[in-house]
């Protein structure tokens, strides 16, 4: 029975990424559908694309775009272009991780990156993107791109609302009715004292912090099974990550 898993913000954590794909035993056919910011933070940005590049040989894979790996690509495509915010929030460490690289090998980098989707909905109407959306009408209507990868809205107004408010309150947020359920990153559930996804609504936040102090979730999004790496410092406890 294929298998159907969604990753959570990785931010160049190659280690715990492997910890997350041995635990998830993958067999043929598992699709996998990582919510972006595979790069900035941890030292192995430049290895965690490499595997990623990998995977997609072997897997179904669907590659969501983050805000940091559109600033990564920027700096693939010009070296010139140092966004100085992407810089001060990971974007150092990820230069630095491109030391020994070929240029063959940054271009491939920079081709992902190029190829990352915006948004994917599922056969079952089940949407994922990096952050968010703010159309009334859907993702499909929404003005500027730059929403799906930078918008908190969604889950900030989530957060707010009651979460046990159902599809039939007038409370109820218009711009979610338009799908099954949706898949989220960019929000650390760290940052309100929760380790593990969130689920609001019909709203699932895959981000459990893994720039920071938490970890890198994988989840079936079916059974809402999730496994976990361990807590990122404890993996590179001679780096800082953004814990700045």
């Amino acid at each position: 029975m294929m298998r159907t898993f969604a990753i959570g913000d990785i931010h160049g954590g190659l280690k715990a990424l492997l910890q997350v794909l041995n635990k998830l035993e993958l067999q043929e056919g598992d699709k996998l559908i990582f919510m972006g910011d595979y790069v900035d933070g941890w030292s192995e940005s430049s290895h965690v694309i490499r595997l990623l590049i990998k995977l997609s040989q072997n897997f179904d894979c669907v590659f969501i775009k983050g805000n940091h790996d559109v600033w990564c690509l920027n700096w693939l495509k010009d070296s010139n272009d140092v966004n100085p915010s992407w810089y001060l929030h990971g974007g150092k460490e990820t230069m630095e991780s491109y030391a020994g690289f070929s240029e063959k090998e940054k271009q491939e980098h920079l081709t992902f990156l190029e190829n990352l989707t915006l948004y994917f909905i599922d056969e079952e109407n089940r949407l994922f993107l990096h952050a968010g959306f703010t159309s009334l009408h859907g993702v499909k209507r929404e003005r500027y791109q730059e929403y799906f990868y930078l918008d908190r809205s969604l889950w900030e107004m989530l957060v707010s609302m009651d979460k046990n408010i159902g599809k039939d309150s007038v409370f109820y947020p218009k711009r979610i009715q338009h799908y099954k359920e949706i898949y989220i990153g960019h929000t650390p559930t760290t940052n309100y004292n929760e380790p593990n996804p969130m689920n609001i609504a019909n709203v699932w936040n895959v981000d459990t912090g893994a720039a920071f102090k938490g970890r890198i979730t994988g989840l079936n999004i079916d059974t809402k099974e999730f496994v976990q790496s361990d807590e990122l410092p404890k993996l590179y406890p001679n780096e800082t990550g953004r814990n700045k």
